[in-house]
């Protein structure tokens, strides 16, 4: 590996602990020992393997592509709205097409901003897996818990943390028993914690068709986040262009191509541009 690019990832790294607040908890995080991030941080490196570079990259979100973010009308949207929850502990859910830009712009705002969790939920989790995930990222070992107690060490962990923004991505996946146990994080953390939960335009459906069918708990849930699922826009082709020209495709009639293939998904853009970019390095 690169020397600049173990510069990159002992910058991001820096962030990272910066983020958890301290060392010690971010080491407990990426998990790796104290005195190995220390040594990262402090420029010690000749007894770091290349494996442990790795892992410590993949952790604190090193992308040797070097992909650029571009900031589309989506990314600043979701930007806005992950800061206003964070200053005012506000809890609000957001819905987007797959590929909008919804995890990239939460991805870039926890790179720069303290205090950010980040779960990337997924449709296996019950709620003690939930619970484990999150207290994971508190840098908090939950082995051998009951949910009882999981419960009270993230709700007594946050509270004494100052302007932390919990961030719940891909919210639709989540069983109903799971989602319902936002209540529960809600009732503890109001006005202590800003949440905001990410997801696709189902879960706004799936809400909305518990609270028709008068299902428990989902009333509360819409309460919760204020009646209101704030859209995403959807990616227009001045967005496609833009990140295109930034990532190294200025050829108009290549840029064009990718919009028209893209089907307006920024993931799918990302692969195209890559695609285009192989083929005119081989010429």
């Amino acid at each position: 590996m690169k020397k600049s690019e173990k510069q990159s990832i002992a910058e991001k790294a820096r962030a990272f602990a910066a983020n958890q607040g301290s060392q010690n908890r971010a080491a407990s995080v990426i998990g790796v020992s104290s005195a190995t991030l220390s040594q990262i941080l402090n420029g010690n490196w000749d007894l770091i393997s290349e494996d442990m570079w790795r892992i410590v990259g993949a952790a604190v979100g090193y992308d040797p592509r070097q992909w650029v973010v571009v900031q589309t009308e989506g990314y600043n949207r979701m930007y806005d709205v992950l800061t206003d929850a964070q200053e005012n502990a506000l809890v609000f859910a957001v819905t987007g097409d797959a590929g909008c830009g919804k995890s990239q712009a939460v991805k870039a705002y926890a790179e720069c901003n303290p205090n950010v969790l980040v779960l990337s939920c997924s449709e296996f989790w019950n709620r003690k897996q939930f619970l484990s995930e999150l207290l994971g990222t508190l840098g908090i070992d939950a082995e051998g818990n009951t949910v009882a107690e999981m419960v009270a060490d993230a709700v007594h962990t946050l509270k004494r943390r100052d302007g932390v923004l919990l961030v719940l991505d891909e919210a639709d996946k989540l069983s109903d028993q799971t989602l319902l146990f936002f209540i529960t994080l809600y009732n503890q953390l109001e006005d202590h914690c800003g949440i905001v939960m990410c997801a696709t335009q189902f879960l706004e459906k799936r809400v909305l068709r518990g609270v028709r069918n008068n299902r428990r708990g989902f009333r509360e849930i819409y309460s919760r986040v204020g009646r209101k699922f704030i859209p995403m826009p959807v990616v227009c082709k001045g967005d496609i262009e833009a990140v295109c020209i930034a990532n190294g495709v200025t050829a108009r009639a290549e840029i064009n191509r990718i919009a028209e293939d893209s089907d307006c998904d920024l993931r799918r853009v990302k692969r195209l541009v890559h695609a285009a970019k192989t083929i005119e390095n081989a010429d």
